[in-house]
């Protein structure tokens, strides 16, 4: 049998890392597949590691515009999938009519309405709401969907009020590059001002990621006279990155304590983890939470909003504060700061809870999801 594999909508970020380490760690033919098909962008391919039965396609088209690929998908991909037995979509929308496929939830932002009106009336507002009818579409005619939480995976169908047809809940793995375990948590006067202690949020800045409350909140320590710094890491949504900077230079003019690294690779991210004493994360809308498992697998005590999936990917396992309120982040961190006990304890649960994270695991059950489907189509069909 041979799986195709449509990467024309997925070109950065989470997705791409999803597709490499799912391709990476499976093996297609124990499920029956002894090819799997990629079409995709130049920088997609060169992310996916070389397989016996892997073969990448490259698509001019999908190294353009928006409306370059989806052109492609609607007009020409038709002529290229027509022999394979299963195609799977990564990107979330489909705009072809080749069956059976099967697709995954990783945009948990079009079926957020609260989370939408957050960009005003602009371009990515507009982006969304095209996004809602071509994900909720999409899911509607997929024969099967994965979601990668039970609340991303209630979410949408309370949206769509459709019931869709197979679903499965398949979480991502964490790359054994990011594991680490704890350090011995030092007392906050063991930091100083020109040694602090390091605090990290690896996030894209975005609308919704609240990182210049998080600067407000360190800025609440900091005057607190406790020897606190923060990084933040990721590419930027331009709006976003204004608000950030104006807190910035608004509590730090100098950049004492509040530093912005931009955006770092995938591949170099473990060392940031790996120096960091504390990771934050402040997002209100998440469909996993890939960059929060990473911080876990790391060794990290995490203070960590307390909106959308986070509490069912960490439990218990770390300290939950308001990510729309400074102080709500700063009392979450303070407790943290002040307590090595606490920080041992929340760290290594976390830990120990990351290890069912794994990508070998994800693509056995990814692999399965996709043969089940197709035996379950062929006998629909009577094949």
């Amino acid at each position: 049998m041979i799986l195709g594999i449509d990467a024309s909508n997925i070109y950065s970020g989470g997705g791409v890392a999803h597709l490499a380490e799912l391709l990476r760690v499976a093996h297609p033919p124990s499920f029956g597949f002894n090819q799997v098909i990629v079409w995709g962008g130049e920088k997609i391919l060169d992310k996916l590691e070389n397989r016996t039965w892997l073969k990448k396609i490259h698509e001019p088209f999908l190294d353009k515009s928006l409306l370059w690929r989806i052109y492609w998908q609607k007009f020409i991909f038709k002529r290229k999938v027509k022999d394979c037995d299963l195609l799977f979509i990564p990107g979330g929308y489909y705009l072809g009519s080749f069956k059976p496929f099967v697709t995954i939830n990783q945009n948990l932002l079009p079926f957020e309405w609260k989370e939408m009106k957050r960009y005003g009336l602009s371009w990515q507002l507009i982006r969304n709401i095209i996004l809602y009818f071509l994900q909720s579409s999409t899911f509607c005619k997929a024969e099967g969907v994965i979601f990668l939480t039970e609340y991303a995976k209630d979410s949408v169908q309370k949206v769509i009020k459709r019931h869709l047809s197979k679903t499965i809940i398949i979480p991502h793995g964490i790359h054994s590059r990011f594991s680490k375990e704890i350090r011995k948590q030092k007392k906050i006067d063991e930091y100083t001002f020109s040694k602090p202690m390091r605090i990290l949020y690896v996030s894209t800045i975005d609308m919704y990621k609240h990182q210049w409350n998080v600067a407000e909140a360190i800025s609440i320590l900091y005057n607190l006279n406790l020897p606190v710094s923060i990084e933040f890491i990721g590419s930027a949504y331009e709006p976003s990155l204004k608000l950030l900077v104006k807190k910035m230079n608004q509590y730090d003019p100098l950049g004492k304590y509040l530093h912005y690294s931009g955006q770092i690779p995938h591949e170099q991210l473990q060392r940031k983890y790996h120096s960091a004493d504390i990771f934050v994360f402040a997002s209100s809308c998440e469909t996993f939470g890939q960059i929060v498992t990473e911080a876990m697998s790391a060794g990290l005590p995490i203070a960590c909003s307390n909106m959308s999936s986070m509490k069912e990917i960490l439990l218990d396992n770390a300290l939950y504060f308001n990510p729309e309120d400074p102080k709500s982040i700063a009392h979450s961190l303070i407790q943290l700061i002040e307590s090595p006990k606490l920080r041992t304890k929340l760290a290594q649960n976390a830990y120990k809870k990351s290890k069912i994270y794994n990508w070998k695991e994800t693509a056995h059950c990814t692999f399965g999801f996709f043969h089940d489907v197709l035996v379950n189509t062929n006998k629909k069909r009577g094949v």
